[in-house]
């Protein structure tokens, strides 16, 4: 049986396999899934929660295991691989109970009723830069409404979602959660299987694939395909506010974030004092392993993104733009905290998503440049602009699904969406959970 090698991101040793689950294999996935689905679907609402609880309370005794494996197999600080870890089990019984809320029937009038059915078989194909929490903001609502799922994570993180699902499964009933592991070539089969909808957080290229793939059969689909996310500093923001949300949205998790901060536009007027406290600040934080005490950013976790940053710096360094701090040819694994002034539309850095710790800033003499420049891209995950009056005007004109006014984007009480082609669909929340659900209109 061919098999999968998990590798630690900093000195490439195996941490441990698994088994990789075959094309020839998945039928068999999907029938178990689809059985398991039917049996499970007949429970009311309540009942599914009540399972899904005592599941998850099932994974208190293994936190530190699941954060310790996150940090091996990605890289990610300790620190926040146990606040990873500990959110999705702690919150566990709060998210179930909000799915519910969101997925009761509604009573329309006297004689109409709302339903939120199941779709059946649930294809959910997670990233590996928060591979427990995004796996689970997309299995969590999709199991509440009465599907089976199908988890198929990163073959990057295959062992973190190995002692999650097996761990649940000491509850769930057999068959109704279970693991495809693999490569590309695993989710593409599971994705032509015959599964109801797909769940996927990953990248525009990919996400294009599966919506062709998917296309066929109509199968449902809810996407997050990353972001290029554009921040602009107006000359009446509050500067250290600015560089603070700056360096920090640019340089978490590595940068590997599909929210993270990849371009700057700042007014030129402000703009040497705004570079000069970014620096300054940027020269605070701690590259290392996830073990080592005080680290903020570990390495990237494969040689295949480090080498993508540095080719988007390169690039940069060839077109005018200058280092501000750090240099364009790091060896592996690790990326310094890296600060690029001069970033210029034809730039790499301008156009994809880096997934790295690097901030990268452009100066404009006019606000109606930065707008434009900060809507000049297929992607509109999440955008942000730091500024005293006129900052909300501007705001209502960018081109993103979630935007932010002098603070980060989203919140608790919101929804997980992008607008153009960073997504296709949404999840969180009320609206969120019912695209896992069939809308059913029962008139008497």
């Amino acid at each position: 049986m061919p098999t999968l090698t998990s590798y630690e991101p900093i000195s490439r040793a195996a941490i441990g396999t698994v088994n990789i689950t075959t094309a020839a294999q998945l039928p068999m996935l999907v029938s178990a899934a689809q059985q398991a689905q039917r049996d499970w679907a007949t429970l009311s609402l309540g009942m599914r929660q009540q399972q899904l609880n005592r599941a998850f309370q099932q994974l208190t005794p293994v936190q530190d295991q699941l954060a310790t494996l996150i940090s091996q197999e990605m890289g990610k600080d300790y620190r926040r691989a146990t606040y990873e870890a500990g959110g999705t089990i702690q919150s566990a019984a709060y998210f179930t109970d909000e799915i519910a809320q969101a997925l009761a029937p509604e009573r329309l009038d006297r004689n109409t009723e709302l339903q939120y059915r199941p779709l059946g078989v649930v294809a959910v194909i997670a990233p590996w830069n928060y591979p427990l929490a995004m796996a689970n903001n997309l299995l969590m609502p999709a199991l509440m409404a009465g599907n089976a799922v199908i988890l198929k994570p990163s073959e990057e993180t295959p062992l973190v979602a190995e002692l999650f699902v097996n761990t649940l499964n000491k509850i769930l009933p057999k068959g109704l959660l279970q693991l495809a592991q693999g490569d590309s070539e695993t989710g593409k089969a599971l994705v032509a299987s015959a599964i109801h909808m797909v769940a996927f957080t990953g990248s525009m290229a990919t996400g294009k694939h599966i919506m062709a793939s998917a296309a066929p059969a109509l199968k449902r689909l809810v996407m997050e395909l990353g972001g290029n996310d554009p921040m602009i500093v107006m000359a009446s923001a509050d500067i250290n506010a600015a560089v603070q949300f700056a360096v920090a949205s640019s340089f978490e998790n590595a940068g590997q974030m599909c929210t993270s901060t990849e371009r700057v536009y700042v007014d030129s007027r402000i703009a040497a004092e705004f570079e000069r406290k970014v620096v300054a600040l940027a020269r605070q934080y701690q590259v290392g392993a996830w073990d080592k005490p005080g680290v903020n950013i570990g390495p990237l976790v494969n040689p295949l993104q480090h080498q993508k940053v540095l080719n988007q710096l390169q690039d940069a360094t060839q077109k005018g733009a200058q280092l501000l701090l750090g240099r364009d040819d790091y060896p592996l694994p690790f990326i310094q905290p890296t600060i690029v002034t001069g970033m210029t539309t034809d730039m790499l850095l301008e156009r994809d998503e880096t997934f790295g710790p690097v901030v990268a800033i452009s100066h404009f003499k006019h606000i109606d440049e930065a707008i434009c420049r900060a809507n000049d891209s297929p992607y509109g995950l999440g955008a942000v602009v730091f500024g005293g009056q006129g900052a909300a005007a501007v705001a209502e004109q960018l081109e993103a699904g979630m935007i932010g006014v002098n603070q980060g984007i989203g919140g608790g009480a919101a929804p997980w969406v992008g607008a153009k082609q960073s997504g296709f669909g949404f999840h969180g929340t009320t609206a969120g959970h019912r695209q896992f659900a069939q809308v059913r209109v029962i008139s008497k």
